[in-house]
């Protein structure tokens, strides 16, 4: 979420008739316990009050990370714009049975709803996520918006020797020594880690040599006992999260991106090894379809045996078909850029503003 923040920021201040401004207060929690309760502080009682005292310096508003739509409820909500990237946050709401949930929680997350119900545009990261949202009935389609996420400008297939180096040295070893596959982002339970490590497991049958670099949050205790069990965990490199230069050496250099998670909003790790010409295997899930298109493969979600049958015939694929489906991707990719995220934006708060 700062990084779509950061770089929307960055793209409108190329817009003359525009002044925005990033407000990110800097959460202090004296007189808490750092953990849940000091985010639960920060976010409903340091937050709405700073918001609260900056409410006639702005015209338009836009919260980019819609677990924190609650902030509406301090604002002119007629000013007001949030993206929903997905509908986990109010999947206790939605989908009880799924999620049960303490009243409490249920009380916190119905307020963050109602703050997106009554923003007065939202927007989504793909069509899949305005679709759940028309399915629940949650906004009426005119206050809906879709805007695509962009790729990051450093990451792209061209090499970047400093960064290329760098990432060598904190692997320890060259690129094309072997091969490589790799995940990025969470280990949250949606993400099916449990995929990612029986497959890598699988597959490793037939490349011994096989390394896995999971890049982003450390492995819970159960994965890290999954992958100990499967024989796994020392043939894993982890990488805390990487900024975008060594995040795209991660991408140049592994030979094939899994992404096995069981629901996305938008899977900013597809299109970013797109863009960086590594092929990927996602989900086939409407959001993964969405974004990759004809350019990626697909597997049903937990097929643990079509995982390990595309990723072995993909590691085997001859360089002709490699390079055909590089092209394809890197030129869908191309697509997804933040000029074109901000100016569609822009166009949204026009619209807003004019209403």
């Amino acid at each position: 979420m700062d990084l779509v923040g950061d770089l929307l920021c960055d793209r409108l201040r190329l817009n003359e008739s525009l002044a925005p401004q990033r407000v990110r207060p800097v959460m202090s929690f004296r007189g808490t316990q750092p953990g849940k309760s000091a985010r639960f502080f920060g976010r409903f009682v340091q937050y709405p009050r700073l918001l609260r005292r900056l409410i006639s310096d702005f015209d338009l508003f836009h919260i980019v990370d819609h677990s924190y739509a609650h902030l509406v409820h301090e604002l002119p909500a007629g000013r007001s714009i949030v993206t929903c990237h997905d509908l986990d946050t109010f999947r206790c709401l939605l989908e009880p049975d799924r999620e049960p949930r303490s009243f409490a929680f249920r009380s916190m997350t119905r307020r963050i709803l109602n703050g997106l119900q009554a923003a007065a545009h939202v927007t989504c990261d793909t069509v899949a996520t305005c679709d759940a949202i028309l399915r629940h009935h949650l906004i009426p389609s005119d206050r809906l918006s879709v805007v695509y996420n962009g790729v990051h400008p450093s990451l792209s297939a061209q090499p970047e020797k400093a960064a290329d180096d760098e990432l060598v040295g904190k692997l320890d070893r060259e690129p094309g020594n072997g091969l490589e596959l790799l995940h990025v982002g969470s280990t949250i339970q949606r993400k099916r880690i449990d995929v990612l490590l029986r497959v890598f497991a699988e597959v490793r049958k037939q490349y011994p040599g096989l390394k896995l670099i999971r890049v982003g949050a450390p492995l819970t205790r159960e994965q890290e006992q999954l992958a100990s069990s499967l024989g796994v965990l020392e043939h894993i490199d982890f990488l805390d999260h990487l900024d975008s230069r060594l995040l795209g050496a991660c991408y140049r250099r592994a030979s094939l991106l899994l992404q096995p998670s069981e629901s996305e909003g938008f899977g900013l790790p597809v299109i970013e090894a797109m863009a960086c010409g590594t092929p990927v295997i996602a989900s086939d899930i409407p959001p993964l379809r969405e974004i990759g298109g004809d350019a990626i493969q697909y597997c049903p979600v937990a097929d643990f045996d079509a995982w390990s049958d595309t990723a072995l015939r993909s590691l085997r694929r001859k360089q002709a078909e490699q390079e055909e489906l590089r092209a394809l991707a890197l030129q869908r990719a191309a697509r997804f850029t933040w000029q074109n995220y901000a100016n569609s934006m822009f166009d949204i708060y026009q619209q807003v503003w004019s209403a």
